[in-house]
């Protein structure tokens, strides 16, 4: 063979075999891990009508906004959310502090082990672990220890690393919107700084860009050196009615997209739906048993019933991990840092 046609030829099939490497598909296909059904086409098509210039539903890139919950729509929320895990091992190492939590509840279904009491307790029994394990600790003693706690601790269903249960289709979504313009926030019922430990790590999302739940803070001098020190009292409960009062006091800009997964997420979508251009909600519905867990209208934490009757009246996607997601977690520990 003719020497520059047999080198035209091995560049034919090498530039062939680069076409089918997995960076090549992802090069072309931002959302892998996602289904080709209609989720995913409504996302790449609200995306290409918002940033493609000359597109009447433009919107410029300070506008765009994406707010995301946390659990349940991020990582993983059972048997129950990552914090709360947190919390009941705080519990269980302050109970030698206090000999009244063992007839106290839900303090005495912890130390019981008794989950399904803790449970049984509610958002009202979660907000009391959560106030009584925290207070009195600075803001840079709670960050090392939940930065230790997340390196190790597991969720007992599974035995895998809390952090190794994200949502790789969620990861691919933060990344594609981060790509086209998009500013990325999680707003959560969680606490704001448990989730800061570990957010920009996990998915990218600076500190800074963490809205959640906020305990009171106080400035104080400890052996001369000035600290911040966690309050049993409330600042912010951001879930329902919280989530757009939190969105507007640390971003001062309606999100043009919204991603949830139970009720307590419904007002952050009708806040980002009354956007005055094109704007994007998405609910995940949480289907697929055999991969992950199956709840949704009877769940006594994350509860999906409300706002998926709202979605479907209004149009908003509604996401079935079972059938739109084609993988559920990453293969990696953890995910690139953007």
């Amino acid at each position: 063979m003719n020497p520059a046609l047999k080198s035209a030829a091995v560049l034919i099939v090498l530039n062939a075999a680069a076409a089918c490497t997995p960076a090549a598909s992802a090069a072309r296909d931002p959302l892998p891990s996602w289904n080709d059904t209609a989720p995913k086409k409504a996302i790449l098509s609200f995306v290409d009508r918002v940033t493609r210039p000359g597109s009447p539903d433009f919107v410029p890139v300070p506008a765009r906004i994406a707010t995301f919950d946390n659990d349940g729509t991020l990582w993983v929320e059972k048997p129950l959310p990552a914090e709360l895990f947190f919390a009941l091992d705080r519990v269980k190492a302050l109970a030698p502090q206090h000999p009244e939590w063992t007839a106290t509840e839900p303090f005495a279904s912890v130390l019981r082990g008794d989950l399904p009491g803790v449970e049984r307790s509610g958002k009202k029994g979660m907000l009391e672990i959560v106030a009584a394990t925290h207070a009195g600790m600075t803001s840079a003693e709670f960050n090392g220890t939940v930065h230790e706690w997340v390196a190790s601790a597991r969720n007992p269903a599974t035995e895998r690393l809390f952090t190794q249960m994200v949502y790789q289709p969620m990861l691919e979504l933060l990344a594609y919107l981060r790509a086209n313009g998009f500013k990325t926030f999680i707003v959560s019922g969680g606490g704001v700084e448990f989730m800061r430990a570990f957010s920009e790590r996990v998915y990218g999302v600076p500190p800074e860009q963490v809205i959640g739940s906020e305990g009171k803070l106080e400035f104080q001098l400890r052996d001369g050196k000035p600290v911040l020190v966690k309050l049993a009292a409330v600042q912010l409960i951001d879930d329902k009615g919280g989530k757009p009062v939190g969105i507007q006091n640390h971003i001062g800009r309606r999100p043009i997209a919204a991603f949830g997964n139970s009720d307590g997420d419904l007002e952050m979508l009708q806040w980002s739906a009354a956007s005055e251009g094109a704007s994007f909600q998405l609910l995940v519905h949480h289907d697929d048993a055999k991969r992950a867990f199956a709840y949704d209208r009877d769940d006594k934490l994350a509860r999906l019933d409300v706002a998926w009757d709202v979605a479907v009246l209004r149009h908003w996607t509604v996401v079935s991990m079972k059938n739109d997601w084609a993988t559920i977690f990453p293969a990696a520990r953890f995910p690139a840092a953007r």
